[in-house]
């Protein structure tokens, strides 16, 4: 009788082993990444609009969110001559590290400047004030231009409001900066990884980043929201927007 009970004892220790380690390794800091969360962005649903009209949309048989500056926020560019950026926030997100991935598309406006690039991307850290972020973006129509410096502007990071991309282009040329095949108007996958104070933009799907920043300005513990983020000057498009935090 004794010996029958050994396996279902050793059988019942390592079932509740098993348990546990798995236990250990969910609440173990570090040990593995929350669920990434998804955003189809075919409607307006938890989305908080800043200087921006959006609605759904359809481009290039996809359903997703197209995004433009709103009149009011170009009415007050008009008369108090402050530039203006474009977030759609992403409501209930607080971000610090991990993986943002999402489709984005970028053409010039309708009666667009001369300086229009149709810049579009993503905005991280964003705090309340909605002026103080890290970004990544592109210039759809730098990616073809024939002119290679306009081609070596392609991709940005920046850090508002402090770190400018003009700032950061003056103080130090092409290290926040990178050349990448674009198509104005079409969808562009990308995705972005952080950690801590160092930050990867992936373009197409790439395995390797396309732009690599080593330095992120909200530093080693920033943390705030995530947004879609554009310019004036630019008919945006987004879809499938995913969020995945890490602790790492």
């Amino acid at each position: 009788m004794r010996q029958s009970g050994i396996p279902q004892t050793i059988s019942t220790s390592r079932s509740t082993l098993l348990v546990l380690t798995t236990i250990a390794m969910i609440l173990l800091p570090g040990a593995a990444s929350a669920q990434a969360k998804r955003y189809p962005l075919e409607s307006a649903e938890r989305l908080r609009f800043h200087n921006v009209t959006a609605e759904p949309a359809m481009l290039q048989g996809k359903k997703g969110l197209k995004a433009t500056i709103s009149e009011e926020a170009r009415r007050r560019m008009s008369q108090t001559q402050q530039y203006a950026q474009g977030l759609v926030c992403i409501e209930g997100l607080d971000f610090s590290n991990g993986v943002i991935g999402a489709e984005i598309a970028g053409a010039l406006a309708p009666g667009a400047g001369g300086e229009a690039r149709g810049f579009v991307g993503i905005a991280f850290r964003v705090q309340e004030d909605l002026k103080t972020y890290d970004a990544f973006y592109l210039r759809p129509t730098n990616g073809r231009a024939d002119d290679q410096e306009r081609r070596n502007h392609s991709a940005q990071y920046t850090s508002l409001p402090e770190w400018t991309w003009s700032r950061l282009r003056k103080e130090t040329p092409s290290k926040y900066e990178a050349y990448v095949d674009l198509v104005p108007g079409t969808w562009t996958k990308i995705k972005i990884e952080v950690r801590g104070e160092q930050a990867r933009l992936y373009v197409h799907g790439n395995e390797q980043p396309t732009l690599i920043v080593k330095d992120v300005k909200s530093g080693a513990n920033g943390h705030g929201g995530v947004a879609l983020w554009l310019e004036p000057g630019t008919v945006a498009h987004f879809r499938n927007l995913t969020v995945e935090p890490s602790t790492r």
